[in-house]
């Protein structure tokens, strides 16, 4: 393949990505300052799945794919998802998610075919979501009270695209943890870095979203770890990072408590913010056998009216704990998979997403659906893949056959 044709190849690749990125910023959020209708914003990002597929396709029409374990658990996850839904007892809405679902996994595996172990997804991850963080900046600078109202508690939103403080925390903490590694691993310069890391860290700490926070710290720290034993930059980045967190601890503590508490009592903090008392009802209604097994069909991760905010309850009261046991799965075999693999830039890259994920999914749902947590998987498995053979060069010519002895002997004489 000419490298012109490369190019063009990966700028369809990399459009397909984003195109799924834009999927899945969903369509619920605060207020925006030009009021966008719901239906339009639905048709927008389902038209954004349906290009990515449409896109994968059209690079991929030998339907070449890479085996992955992650996107054929992802494919089984369809069979609980299908089987639950079919009974309509979440409306139509239901299919209509498990059709979104089957292109969502169907694009991913059109697209494994360029899943090789390098930083190509990171790189197209960096870029999309820093773009994504670029519409919340302007929205904050065309009008900050639209973009921090006291609905959400003065905390951050996206007044151009309805965006919620934990999507915005979650994708400002993925893109500047992916940046550091970038960093200690010299794949790109200081200067470049600091323009993603800094206005990311600031958005960040204006969402006040404690999830991405813990996440970013806790996944750089695993990730980082993996490094030190072969890289000189990870250690001095370990010990100065260490030291800065310590003194800003100690400067800063009453600061950093009101943050995290963000107002709230100890009783409300304690309870998570009311997630607990969503938890404990939705464990406790009543369920057959089949509902157990597979769900009540894919909903909008929500029960009695409010959210779940857990991925793994959300996932059980929509897939059942067939779908618990599949989405463990992905997330046990892509760390086990991680952890097996030589110490490097591409698997500390892995550790970071897996961990972030696995903490996220404590107070976040989304890994039993098409999200951003999936996609982000999806860049850990793309890391985590083995390199593709190359393909041997033939010899001028054609290949030699081989000349039996005694012909050669006859032709000596």
């Amino acid at each position: 393949m000419s490298p012109d044709r490369t190019d063009h190849t990966s700028k369809i690749v990399g459009t397909a990505w984003g195109l799924l990125i834009l999927n899945t910023l969903g369509s619920a959020g605060a207020k925006t300052i030009i009021p966008l209708p719901r239906s339009l914003i639905q048709m927008v990002t389902m038209g954004a799945l349906v290009a990515a597929f449409a896109l994968a396709l059209a690079v991929n029409l030998r339907l070449r794919i890479r085996a992955s374990a992650f996107v054929f658990l992802l494919t089984l996850l369809l069979v609980p998802s299908v089987i639950s839904s079919a009974h309509l007892e979440s409306g139509f809405g239901a299919l209509f998610r498990c059709t979104r679902l089957a292109l969502f996994v169907g694009t991913l595996w059109l697209l494994s075919r360029w899943w090789d172990g390098s930083l190509t997804f990171v790189r197209h991850h960096i870029r999309m979501y820093f773009a994504v963080l670029g519409s919340v900046a302007a929205g904050l600078v065309v009008s900050p009270g639209a973009a921090m109202p006291e609905l959400y508690g003065g905390r951050l939103v996206g007044a151009l695209w309805p965006l919620t403080p934990p999507q915005i925390g979650q994708y400002a903490a993925v893109i500047i943890g992916l940046t550091v590694l970038l960093v200690l691993g010299r794949r790109t310069d200081r200067a470049s870095a600091a323009v993603i890391i800094v206005p990311s860290l600031i958005l960040l700490a204006l969402t006040h979203t404690r999830t991405a926070t813990l996440g970013l710290f806790i996944g750089l720290v695993l990730a980082i770890g993996s490094l030190i034993l072969t890289s000189a930059a990870a250690r001095r980045f370990f010990v100065w990072a260490v030291l800065c967190a310590t003194v800003a601890a100690v400067a800063f503590a009453s600061a950093l408590e009101a943050w995290f508490l963000r107002g709230q009592s100890q009783e409300n903090f304690s309870n998570l913010t009311g997630r607990a008392k969503v938890w404990d009802a939705l464990l406790a209604a009543p369920r057959t056998t089949s509902e157990q097994l597979f769900g009540m069909g894919l909903g909008d991760k929500s029960f009695g009216g409010l959210p779940i905010d857990n991925s793994w309850l959300a996932v059980y009261s929509e897939q059942g704990l067939t779908g618990v046991a599949l989405v463990a799965a992905i997330i046990i075999v892509l760390g086990g998979v991680a952890l097996l693999r030589p110490p490097s830039l591409s698997r500390a890259c892995a550790i970071f997403l897996i961990s972030y994920c696995a903490i996220a999914s404590y107070t976040e749902a989304g890994l039993g659906d098409a999200s951003p947590y999936l996609l982000h998987l999806a860049v850990a498995a793309s890391l985590l893949a083995a390199p593709a053979a190359a393909t041997p060069v033939p010899t001028p010519g054609g290949p030699r056959r081989r000349v039996p002895r005694w012909a050669q002997r006859s032709e000596v004489t």
